[in-house]
């Protein structure tokens, strides 16, 4: 099981999130709302562990100060990771960067093990729209993802998120 740090999105944008993984399924794509547990939440990932103690990390990003600005994502571009993960992609700005590397800090400290894909200068922000792709369904995908793009959403929490359940300690000391 993994340990992932993530933003919450506010409740007007996980409602188009949840619009859209609910579209896909209708179109017989499947979405995070079917994945694994199907427990999943619409969110940014700061960071996944692969090990950790998770009274360590929490008491670490309890440490962590507010953020400056809370400013919002604006979501509007879609991706494609190799192994076929789609997503939408946020705009990429210097106070996004600085909070995930500050997250990331905080919780190598504690000795989990960051996935390498969450290294800073490595890392690529991302809300996971569909996990299994096939290469004939990404223009539907693409259809239904552009009917809500641009999306501005806000983030209304953080949290910790237990992957192989779907369970959520929330953090709300991180924005």
């Amino acid at each position: 099981m993994a340990l992932s740090v993530c933003l919450l999105l506010d409740a007007p944008a996980e409602r188009a999130v949840r619009a859209v993984w609910r579209r896909l399924e209708e179109l017989g794509v499947g979405s995070l709302l079917s994945h694994t547990h199907g427990r999943h939440v619409p969110h940014l990932s700061f960071a996944s562990l692969r090990s950790y103690a998770l009274e360590e990390v929490a008491s670490a990003l309890t440490q962590l100060p507010a953020p400056a600005m809370n400013a919002p994502l604006h979501f509007d571009g879609l991706g494609l990771f190799r192994r076929s993960r789609c997503w939408l992609l946020p705009a990429v700005t210097g106070e996004l960067l600085e909070r995930q590397a500050s997250v990331v800090r905080a919780v190598v400290g504690t000795g989990a093990d960051l996935h390498k894909h969450y290294v800073p200068g490595s890392w690529l922000p991302h809300l996971t729209l569909a996990p299994r792709v096939h290469l004939a369904d990404l223009p539907v995908v693409a259809r239904t993802a552009y009917e809500v793009l641009p999306l501005v959403a806000g983030v209304s929490g953080a949290a910790l998120v237990d992957t192989g359940t779907g369970e959520i300690s929330h953090l709300p000391h991180l924005v």
